[in-house]
């Protein structure tokens, strides 16, 4: 049998570990936690046997690793509770909002519809500001200040926040209570406008209607 040289095996195993996916931090395994109680939410309501608890987040996109946001999508942070040993199919369909008493409520979409519009705040905020902006030529024909240059987040930033929202959002399919996630809605628009925030459900577990604003 012939044997590799130690250095190359070392060399093997240190390749191995830096392949994607290899010592990936907790957070990019885990969901969003419950919280210790329903009553940790802003509002609960009952389905049935289980208990329905949600945070209304605005445009805020709250994760494990920080709060991103979103000016396209506002967010509800819905958690499930049920006795011991339950069990619950969930889906982001279950979920619809209905904002300002409107007849017709926003159905609830994929989480990856808001990827787009996406933004970190603090990666925002430390960008210096003169590279925020170009000089160009104004209308007199000599030099001045253009419209701020679009300031894009680095690719493997991006993909990073990407997998945050992730697996914050929403799990699918049957899974063990409690479990919690998030909902995404596509609304823009100011927060203050919204004067008033009903998160409708309608799943496994029955009928539920919560107040959030």
């Amino acid at each position: 049998m012939r044997f590799l040289p130690s250095i190359t095996v070392a060399l093997i195993a240190m390749f191995c570990q830096s392949l994607p996916g290899q010592n990936a931090p907790p957070s990019a395994a885990k969901g969003l936690a419950p919280r210790p109680t329903s009553a940790d939410y802003q509002t609960q309501a009952q389905a049935g046997t289980l208990t329905i608890a949600a945070e209304f987040a605005g445009h805020g996109v709250p994760t494990a690793d920080g709060v991103f946001s979103t000016e396209e999508y506002v967010v509800v942070e819905v958690a499930m509770f049920g006795p011991s040993g339950t069990r619950l199919k969930l889906s982001y369909n279950d979920f619809s909002l209905r904002i300002n008493g409107k007849k017709s409520a926003l159905p609830a979409q994929p989480f990856e519809l808001a990827f787009h519009s996406l933004k970190d705040p603090e990666w925002t905020s430390a960008v210096p500001a003169e590279s925020k902006s170009k000089t160009g030529i104004n209308s007199g024909g000599g030099q001045g200040e253009s419209a701020p240059a679009p300031v894009k987040m680095p690719l493997n930033l991006t993909l990073a926040m990407e997998q945050k929202v992730r697996v914050a959002s929403l799990p699918e399919g049957e899974r063990p209570l409690p479990t919690a996630g998030l909902v995404f809605f596509q609304q823009g628009g100011k927060r203050s406008s919204m004067r008033s925030v009903e998160l409708l459900y309608i799943g496994a577990a029955g009928k539920a209607t919560l107040t959030l604003q």
